[in-house]
């Protein structure tokens, strides 16, 4: 599942549909809807209509998983995560996005194995996880924030919290320059020609 356009240069991936969102067939639909768009308008989104309109949405895992024991849904099995591997590898490949938002401790896994969730939120990374500055010129910077889900206690401390906006204040630069970077400057004709394409494109 996954919703965007081609000319995204910012991406966010979660870690897996949940129950509403295989219903809508659209990302973050569930009760962490609310958390995470205010999380991006903090960052400099005008709206969530804005936000998903510039932001190519998808996850570690395409399915829903069901249900886990606790009621709460199930957390992917690695067989699952490595099931859907390829396919986020083509998206990353055709959208080649500038910035990259990890939510949850799926997709932390993915670009940032063994790290503990104060250890990755307020910090931005490059694709061999080494941690760099928000000004570098390096591209994708990896920006990872802690799931908005309501089951997350981890947001219950108040210095987690202080993480989370830090990480909305490193975010908000990057979210302005991207925004404001006409398209011709971020695509090659090579990637246009690719196949990424344009207009809103859900499976």
């Amino acid at each position: 599942m996954l919703s965007g356009h081609g000319d995204n240069r910012m991406m966010l991936i979660g870690q897996a549909p949940g129950g509403v969102e295989a219903v809508a067939r659209l990302p973050f639909q569930g009760r962490s809807r609310r958390v995470l768009f205010d999380w991006l308008m903090q960052a400099g989104f005008a709206s969530e209509a804005h936000a998903r309109r510039k932001v190519y949405m998808t996850s570690i895992t395409k399915c829903f998983p069901g249900k886990g024991t606790g009621g709460g849904d199930r957390r992917p099995s690695q067989a699952e995560v490595d099931l859907c591997r390829p396919h986020l590898d083509r998206q990353l490949a055709l959208i080649q996005p500038e910035l990259l938002m990890l939510v949850g401790g799926l997709a932390h896994q993915r670009f940032l194995p063994g790290r503990r969730l104060d250890a990755l939120v307020g910090r931005t990374f490059d694709l061999s996880g080494r941690e760099v500055g928000s000004r570098t010129s390096i591209r994708p910077l990896l920006l990872p924030l802690p799931h908005p889900s309501g089951a997350s206690r981890w947001l219950n401390d108040v210095e987690n919290r202080a993480l989370l906006d830090r990480a909305l204040r490193r975010l908000r630069p990057l979210v302005r320059q991207l925004l404001d970077q006409p398209i011709a400057d971020a695509y090659t004709s090579r990637q246009h020609a690719g196949g990424a394409g344009a207009g809103r494109r859900r499976t």
